[in-house]
């Protein structure tokens, strides 16, 4: 668990160590006079200097651009200063540790500078994982759909279904607060029709494909009878010796999972045993069970063989280079990972089946945590449908808002908080 804020706390906020620049970054209530101590006279708020930083002894440990940030308008909430020296490794590790000889500073932990703007304020929930989501990203779907939760626009959705809620919530509570008054009525078919139209905007969300999806990569297993080329084919694919290749059949014993990424999109490609009805050995047979399950689970199936696809699969007419073979049948896609024949087209039909699957960018995309409360807001707003007691209509509003409230963090626990800022870096 995050120690008090009260402590000011330090930490290198750039890339490990050696690199061009090492950006220092000092955040607490003695920030400044810490800062002072350390470089001399602080220049003017958000204006950039230089100046020559000392240790305790005088000795210079380097000329940095010194920049400071007066709280609450700072990343953090509080005041801020930023060191931005020379990138050595001895000289970040001079500088962070003249700045932690100080009472009252510490080392940052993971994601702490983070949690801190939570705390503040100055960021929700959501915009915190979608941080975490951006500094994981390596792919340009993942990088966008992680910067648009990091830029509120989860919380800029759910804010408005939370606001609209506080209506129906304000005209069911003020009918029981006056229901002895003859002047004031519930209108119940008016906080329905609300009700139904805002659980309608979040069942869309509902059916919208997780941002999980972007970043674990669309599953595309490669299936068939033995020695049919999956291996071979993977390698190409992965443009990388991934798997072993051998003419013998059933060389491939066990799956094998390999990332990819291809025109922006993160690929989970699988390698697996060959098919067959039974085996003798019972290291291949465990290895098609595997295989078997690898194709139930799978997103995309490619299937390199001449018996009838499983529905649904792509049909790979695999070694089109080989004799005899040129010529693919109807329906089948002629590919050959020697020549590279049908490759680019097998890429584009696995990036048109990725783009059924992927959510969309163009609108906010919720993760498993936030698809869950917004999943149980849905459920106490579908209720309402069926319950006409005003009281019982008036708790389910409540409900709704409370589980809204815990995506965007206004309501929540340490235990989530701290699951969530373990994955960030020192420095975030």
């Amino acid at each position: 668990m995050a120690a008090p804020a009260a402590d000011t706390i330090v930490a290198l906020s750039s890339g490990a160590p050696p690199a061009a620049i090492g950006i220092i970054r000092l955040s607490g209530p003695d920030a400044f006079a810490v800062a002072a101590v350390v470089a001399g006279p602080l220049p003017a708020p958000r204006e950039a200097a230089l100046r020559a930083l000392r240790g305790d002894d005088g000795a210079l440990l380097d000329r940095a651009l010194v920049l400071v940030f007066a709280g609450p308008a700072t990343a953090t909430g509080e005041d801020l200063v930023e060191f931005h020296c020379h990138g050595g490794r001895a000289v970040v590790a001079a500088v962070e540790e003249a700045l932690l000889r100080h009472p009252g500073v510490r080392r940052a932990e993971p994601g702490e500078f983070t949690r801190r703007a939570l705390a503040a304020g100055r960021i929700d929930l959501a915009q915190a994982e979608g941080l975490g989501d951006l500094l994981m990203a390596e792919t340009e779907t993942q990088r966008r759909a992680a910067i648009a939760s990091a830029e509120g626009a989860i919380g800029r959705a759910v804010g408005a279904w939370t606001q609209r809620l506080v209506i129906l919530s304000a005209q069911v509570e003020a009918a029981l607060d006056f229901a002895d008054e003859d002047d004031v009525a519930v209108d119940l078919a008016s906080v329905t029709a609300g009700v139904g139209a805002l659980a309608g905007e979040m069942a869309a969300f509902l059916d919208a494909p997780t941002i999980e999806r972007l970043r674990d990569g669309i599953r595309v297993v490669l299936a068939g009878a033995p020695n049919a080329g999956k291996s071979t084919l993977l390698n190409a694919l992965a443009e990388r010796d991934a798997a072993i290749v051998s003419p013998i059949s059933g060389t491939t014993r066990d799956r094998i999972d390999i990332p990819v990424a291809r025109d922006g999109i993160a690929y989970l490609l699988t390698d697996t045993a060959g098919l067959r009805d039974a085996s003798d050995d019972p290291i291949e047979a465990i290895g098609i069970d595997r295989a078997r399950e690898a194709i139930g689970a799978a997103d995309i199936v490619l299937w390199l063989d001449d018996a009838p696809p499983p529905a649904g699969a792509v049909s790979i007419y695999a070694r089109a280079d080989l004799p005899g073979r040129s010529a693919a049948p109807e329906g089948r896609l002629a590919v050959s990972a020697l020549t590279g024949e049908g490759i680019a087209a097998l890429w584009r039909a696995l990036a048109v089946r990725a783009g059924r699957l992927l959510p969309r960018l163009d609108q906010p995309v919720l993760n498993l945590r936030q698809r869950d409360l917004c999943r149980q807001a849905h459920g106490e707003l579908a209720a309402i449908t069926t319950d006409s007691d005003p009281l019982m209509v008036a708790e389910h509003l409540r409900r709704a808002r409370t589980a809204l409230d815990r995506i965007t963090g206004a309501a929540g626990t340490e235990a989530m908080l701290d699951a969530l800022f373990s994955r960030f870096c020192i420095g975030k």
